[in-house]
């Protein structure tokens, strides 16, 4: 598998130096995301792109800046990687399920969350879905760990981790050539218990510092759970 990661921030950068598959991104590189010409060629070589490039601010209210980079360039990525023969890890989110239900499957409606971020993540994802010829798309979030923020919350609950760990299931899927969709995180948790496991004086709040942030965005893992099991 000849495999070039796109993108060198939190979980780009523990893939790479976790794998040492080479790696493409705009701080090494000067490429810019919105525009394939910038990077293409440097794909060529490649049979496996893990795309870990988008724009994750969720607080932003910049429209643009989220359609050119989650959905615009996904979907000339997409395209190129079916011209050109390639297949395409996606890195996507579990804020595609917020306002969905809970503990939701692969098969269940996702539901857009009120904010730019997440409705570009969906529409993204629904391309790769829709034209894809080779996918495998990854809902999860990670955290930068230890949690350096002076409060966590307790009613925002999901089955995030921290990067190690899910980067670690990530590189798991991705080795064993599978393809499709699959939720990626570990127990169900509050944001406050995991931050608890990396700063003892974090302080538990309920006030969320935006309303479209998701307070429920639980997975089923099973699918996952199966799958790595098969695998022992």
């Amino acid at each position: 598998m000849r495999a070039v990661i796109l993108g060198d921030g939190l979980l780009g950068s523990y893939l790479i130096g976790k794998t040492r598959w080479d790696s493409i991104s705009r701080k090494k590189d000067g490429i810019d995301f919105s525009n394939l010409d910038s990077y293409s060629s440097k794909l060529e070589e490649y049979d496996v792109v893990i795309n870990c490039i988008a724009n994750t601010d969720t607080y932003s209210e910049d429209r643009d800046s989220h359609w050119s980079i989650n959905y615009e360039g996904v979907a000339n990525l997409i395209d190129f990687c079916n011209a050109t023969n390639k297949k395409i890890i996606h890195i996507s989110t579990d804020y595609i399920y917020t306002f969905s239900k809970e503990n939701a499957s692969e098969n269940d409606v996702p539901v857009h969350s009120r904010n730019w971020y997440g409705y570009t993540k969906l529409l993204g994802e629904g391309y790769v879905l829709l034209r894809s010829k080779n996918y495998l798309i990854i809902r999860t979030t990670q955290k930068k760990a230890p949690f350096t923020y002076p409060k966590a919350y307790i009613n925002q609950i999901g089955n995030f981790d921290y990067v190690d760990k899910i980067g670690d299931l990530i590189i798991r899927l991705i080795e064993s050539g599978t393809t499709g969709i699959y939720n990626v995180g570990t127990d169900k948790k509050s944001m406050y218990d995991l931050a608890l496991q990396t700063n003892d004086k974090v302080f538990a709040t309920m006030d969320l510092f935006d309303p479209t942030t998701p307070t429920n965005v639980t997975m089923d893992l099973s699918k996952m759970d199966k799958f790595l099991d098969s695998l022992q």
